[in-house]
């Protein structure tokens, strides 16, 4: 007789400062793009969840915001995201890379020293450096959380990914799946929509503006041969409305653009756009306007 193999299914909570390729990470891990993936700090805002399945297998990646320390409602909220994740997960994933300093938010590292469930760290972005410093870096995290397993990765060049993602099956819990087999996320096409236009604003605009912006899908109609949907960007004031139209509206309208496109990419379906620009004053520090957007869920 042969032995059945006993499935196993688990979370693989994602987390690590702002800008050390976690959401790359994800999405190569997942094999598909849900998570936005910019040169800025705070790309991700909220838990995004990505659902690997195989025949005796489910994983569900969890993306987090960036570790930071909160200046105003929102990143707290943001924060609230990440501490749950280190509460619940089955594993956790965390990703450093060679250039930030291993004491960045310590606090954190800490925790890691503190849950009973596996840990991975993923040490990325060593296309940029050497044998010979990576391997110093690996002996220093190490040190700082012993009981972790240490993958020296480039999320750019998918390099030792397929090591991680063999290892966090090694290492899943024996559990029937927790989703259905053809998921392959907990998130809505309306949340994606919003994502890829918030995407645009962080590549398309400076200094404070994306931070201020929070974008609305109020109308999602799929038809037989597209999908219509509406959108608003929230703003904080008049002057981030008028940064954001730009002259003659040239710079929403190609935020519009870039956004249809890759929306049509990732639906696989054709898009109308609509964007409009709203002020909703100070809404990042505003708890009721927080969780309207969605990122306080009690």
């Amino acid at each position: 007789m042969t032995k059945q193999t006993q499935h196993r299914s688990g979370f693989v909570n994602i987390i690590g400062n702002p800008n050390v390729g976690k959401s790359t990470i994800m999405n190569a891990l997942v094999g598909e793009r849900l998570s936005a993936v910019t040169a800025k700090a705070q790309t991700t805002r909220h838990r995004i969840m990505g659902i690997v399945n195989g025949e005796d297998y489910q994983i569900v990646y969890s993306d987090t915001p960036g570790i930071l320390k909160p200046s105003y409602k929102l990143q707290e909220s943001m924060m609230n995201f990440v501490d749950v994740a280190i509460g619940d997960a089955d594993i956790i994933l965390y990703v450093t890379d060679v250039v930030e300093k291993r004491d960045k938010n310590r606090a954190y590292i800490e925790k890691l020293n503190q849950v009973t469930c596996p840990v991975i760290i993923a040490v990325n972005k060593i296309d940029i450096s050497n044998q010979e410093t990576v391997q110093k870096l690996i002996q220093s995290w190490s040190e700082l959380v012993p009981k972790a397993e240490i993958f020296p990765v480039s999320a750019l060049e998918k390099f030792n990914l397929d090591n991680i993602f063999d290892r966090i099956v090694e290492l899943l819990p024996v559990s029937p799946p927790w989703y259905d087999k053809e998921t392959f996320t907990d998130k809505s096409m309306r949340f994606f929509a919003s994502e890829i236009i918030r995407e645009k604003i962080l590549i398309n605009y400076a200094k404070e503006i994306p931070y201020c912006c929070e974008v609305v899908i109020e109308e999602f109609k799929e038809n037989a041969e597209r999908y219509d949907i509406s959108a608003v960007i929230n703003v904080m004031r008049d002057s981030q409305k008028g940064i954001i139209i730009g002259n003659k509206g040239l710079s929403l309208k190609k935020v519009g653009t870039q956004a249809r496109i890759e929306m049509e990419s990732f639906f696989e379906k054709k898009v109308f756009l609509q964007i409009f620009v709203k002020v909703e004053p100070d809404w990042r520090d505003d708890r009721r306007k927080l969780k309207k957007f969605g990122y306080i869920l009690d």
